[in-house]
């Protein structure tokens, strides 16, 4: 099934993908959450998050960002003074920040308790904080776009393969899973889903793969959660597969991004899918304890 997303003006992109190298969260399950989504200025998810019992704030959902994060201004709301410094590698480059650490972080009745969370300005998130991976582990997100709905719990509960149209198996490398064997235009592409990017972001071997068949259109500055910015260029693929699904008209922003590197994907083509093509789907579940990622398409 082909899908095709409206075009968005070319502005300049916000894309998160914060990484904090060498650290790790623990959490609880609990029952089934469902949680109304909001959408902050670039269009991204948002929902509803306590921090040490207080709240709730508005948490970016990025399942391209491996760490918790909070801003400094909610830090110092809570009376949270930095405890000590980590590199966290961003879509632009890499950056020594302050941490905290958050003894308690409540999404619905699910609680993850003792996140090393790395601080960053809230005008350069566009939130309170960002619900990073750390958060995430264990569990299966589903995202109804239609009706503007998360749920957090084990696969079986929310329902296992039921009502999905495709089903992919893909691998796990940092916590981050990756999907093998997709093509962009016909080019074998690594594809990482990444909620918190507005557009698709491809490295510059898929960028170089696809340099003759393609002209770029223009060229665009990516700006990261650390306030810092790479410029890129934009290009448009015919179609992306995956699976049986084709997303057609694919704006893909090619850059010199540190997530690649950080996750092994610099030599190969790879895709860090933005919410402009997830937002075309009718539902998308990223299970993360069984590796696989289900698609619900939309009629037609």
């Amino acid at each position: 099934m082909a899908i095709n997303p409206l075009l968005l003006p070319l502005l300049p992109l916000m894309a998160a993908v914060p990484v904090l190298v060498g650290q790790d969260g623990s959490q609880q399950a609990s029952d089934v959450d469902v949680i109304a989504l909001g959408r902050d200025m670039h269009d991204r998810m948002t929902v509803p998050v306590k921090v040490i019992e207080q709240g709730p704030f508005d948490f970016l959902i990025d399942t391209g960002a491996q760490n918790t994060v909070l801003s400094t201004s909610l830090a110092a709301r809570l009376s949270l003074a930095p405890e000590g410094r980590a590199r966290l590698i961003g879509v632009a480059g890499t950056e020594m920040v302050d941490t905290v650490q958050v003894d308690q972080i409540d999404l619905g009745s699910r609680s993850y308790y003792a996140l090393l969370s790395p601080l960053l300005e809230k005008t350069n998130i566009g939130a309170d904080g960002i619900l990073g991976l750390d958060s995430l582990q264990g569990q299966r997100v589903l995202i109804d776009f239609r009706k503007k709905l998360i749920a957090v719990d084990e696969a079986r509960a929310l329902g296992g393969s039921k009502g999905f149209d495709i089903v992919v198996t893909a691998r796990r490398r940092s916590g981050q899973l990756i999907m093998a064997n997709a093509k962009v235009d016909g080019i074998s592409t690594d594809v990482v889903i990444d909620t918190g990017a507005e557009t698709s972001i491809g490295n510059r071997a898929l960028q170089n793969a696809m340099a003759h068949r393609k002209r770029l259109s223009d060229q665009t500055t990516l700006h990261s959660v650390t306030g810092q910015q790479i410029q890129a260029d934009i290009g448009f693929a015919r179609e992306l597969e995956l699976d049986r699904m084709k997303f057609v008209n694919v704006m893909i922003a090619y850059a010199d991004s540190p997530p690649f590197a950080a996750l092994g994907l610099a030599k190969r083509p790879a895709l860090l899918l933005g919410m402009r093509d997830l937002r075309a789907l009718d539902r998308v579940a990223i299970d993360f304890s069984t590796r696989r990622i289900l698609f619900d398409l939309p009629p037609g």
